[in-house]
């Protein structure tokens, strides 16, 4: 691994301290020198679309077993880090991880009860409050694991998706490949099971659907028309167990539930609200600090730790919930592990997803 991260070094030098935020910084003529050389293998052209609906995308069985972590399946095992892998190169491709969001320890720590009533204030304080409306529009960062004699490094892959959908069960959907960390450099794509880079803004999947257009329910399998999310608490945790069984009662099929339903709709002010109070009546979700997401906005983040054996794959995993703190928006939500995996070559403390959720 060593000689791997050298190679990473040496083509995106590591910044000198008080550069801002972030770890990634624009390179100099050298490195953008030798970026050019190592992604010089020809991008593919096209992508298979993915079949609508909010299925999990589940691991892809293939010579070596295969992780790979999709939109619903985020919470399930997902990451939020920037890893960078270059093929058409003599040598084994060069991988990182980043570090998880820090945590502003000098900053007030608010507690959810606070937000809560920030977000409830908020949502009165509207004459005309916007209704929660079906689509979403979101940033994500999903990982890809190998096992095997012959596994390659994890790859994370950035994506932004657009979904919008009408009364009449019409939508159309968007997905492209672009990372906002680092606009107009090109971005890790899976083609087939191969890992190659595609231009920044490349669209991956554009589909249109007819009125009418029914999801299946993820419990159920039953294809249904999705009912508009309650505005009340106890209501908004019953409905989020359409999306997860056992979302009503336990922590982290809720929180894997909540990732589907905000990739489902996008809230309203009361809905919001609503939302938070949910949160804050959970005794194992605890205030964690102010942090800067992804896309260089303030929230209050709150963390969950999968330490329960009925946790399954979340075992040994540390989930942010990151909010708004005036609004009660969900800003966000990343998982990071917090033991060793050698078998997926996962370190404690690497991020494995980060979801964005944008207006």
């Amino acid at each position: 691994m060593t000689d791997e991260l050298e190679l990473l070094r040496q083509a995106d030098p590591v910044p000198s301290p008080g550069e801002g935020p972030w770890r990634d910084r624009p390179l100099d003529a050298r490195a953008e020198h030798r970026l050019s050389a190592l992604m010089s293998a020809d991008a593919p052209s096209s992508t298979p679309a993915p079949a609508p609906g909010r299925a999990a995308r589940a691991p892809r069985p293939r010579r070596t077993r295969r992780l790979l972590i999709g939109a619903t399946a985020a919470s399930a095992v997902a990451l939020t880090v920037l890893t960078l892998t270059f093929s058409g190169v003599g040598t084994a491709p060069a991988s990182a991880a980043p570090t998880a969001l820090v945590v502003q320890r000098d900053a007030r720590v608010l507690p959810l009860d606070e937000v809560a009533r920030n977000a409830e204030a908020y949502a009165r304080a509207l004459h005309d409050a916007p209704k929660p409306h079906r689509g979403s529009h979101l940033q994500s960062w999903y990982l890809s694991m190998e096992t095997g004699p012959d596994a390659k490094p994890p790859v994370t892959f950035p994506e932004e998706r657009i979904t919008s959908w009408n009364p009449d069960g019409s939508g159309s959907e968007l997905v492209v490949a672009t990372d906002p960390r680092h606009p107009g450099r090109p971005v890790i794509h899976d083609a087939d099971g191969e890992w190659r880079t595609v231009n920044d803004g490349k669209v991956l999947h554009r589909k249109t659907y007819p009125a009418g257009t029914r999801l299946d329910d993820p419990v159920t399998g039953d294809g249904t028309l999705p009912a508009r999310p309650p505005a009340d608490p106890d209501e908004l945790r019953s409905y989020l167990s359409t999306f997860y069984s056992g979302a009503g009662t336990e922590t982290q099929p809720m929180l894997m539930a909540l990732s589907s339903f905000l990739q489902e709709w996008t809230p309203g002010p009361r809905e919001s609200a609503a939302l938070v109070r949910m949160l804050s009546r959970t005794k194992d979700l605890r205030p964690a600090g102010q942090v800067t997401d992804r896309l260089g906005r303030r929230g209050q983040a709150y963390a969950y730790r999968g330490t329960d054996a009925s946790d399954g794959n979340m075992d040994g995993t540390l989930q942010l919930v990151i909010l708004n703190p005036e609004t009660g928006q969900v800003l966000g939500m990343e998982t990071t592990f917090t033991k060793d995996v050698p078998e997926f070559r996962i370190k404690s403390g690497d991020v494995l997803s980060y979801e964005a959720w944008m207006p």
